[in-house]
Order: C-alpha cells, then structure tokens, then sequence
C-alpha cells in the first residue's frame, strides 16, 4: 500500500555530483561548435574533463543533437549535446578525449 502513496510524489535532485570525472575550469575562446549540415559556430570552452565538456555560445542546439567540437590545435571531436540552457551546452564525447589533448587543454588555462 505504501508505494500506491508513493508513486506519485516528486523526486528532488540529487544533490551530490553525478559526473564520472571531475570537470576542469578551462577559458579557451577559440572553440567551433557544429550541428550536422550547418555551418561552424564560435565558442568558448568552460570546462573540460575526459568524457564531456560545457560550452558558451549563442548557436541553438537541441538536447540530444550529434554535434561536432573543435578545440584550439584539435582534430574535430564529435559528441552529443546532453543540455542546453542560458547559451551553456553540455556536451558528453562519443569516445573518451585523448590524454594529450586533453593535458593540453588544461594547461592553456593555467
């Protein structure tokens, strides 16, 4: 009888961080962001860990798209955008970002 009364109540968020690794701060202005079929955008990368990564632009992107990323003196990296809010991306890579790059990147911000 009690999960007849509980079924219907709302779930919070979970408090705790749910991501698989920690997300570095980064500051990287010259980053492309592309939807298939449409031409490259600018952005900035937020931050960056080895499974995703936010960026800053003004490009509409919906949630669940397949987008391509370009990073300073990267290859394009393709990824899928998890959410999208206040001109903030979330993205989540397809494969897990190269050591090299991703040192890389961390180490321009610094």
């Amino acid at each position: 009888m009690s999960y007849m009364n509980s079924q219907f109540r709302s779930v919070k968020p979970a408090l705790i961080e749910q991501r698989q690794a920690y997300r570095h701060p980064v500051h990287i202005q010259r980053t492309a962001i592309r939807q298939h079929g449409e031409t490259a955008k600018v952005g900035e990368l937020i931050d960056v860990s080895i499974y995703g990564c936010r960026v800053a632009s003004d490009s509409m992107i919906t949630e669940g798209s397949r987008i391509w990323l370009r990073f300073e003196g990267s290859s394009p990296i393709t990824a899928t955008a998890i959410w999208c809010k206040d001109g903030h991306i979330g993205c989540r890579f397809d494969e897990t970002l190269d050591q090299t790059l991703f040192r890389s990147l961390t180490l321009i911000s610094e």
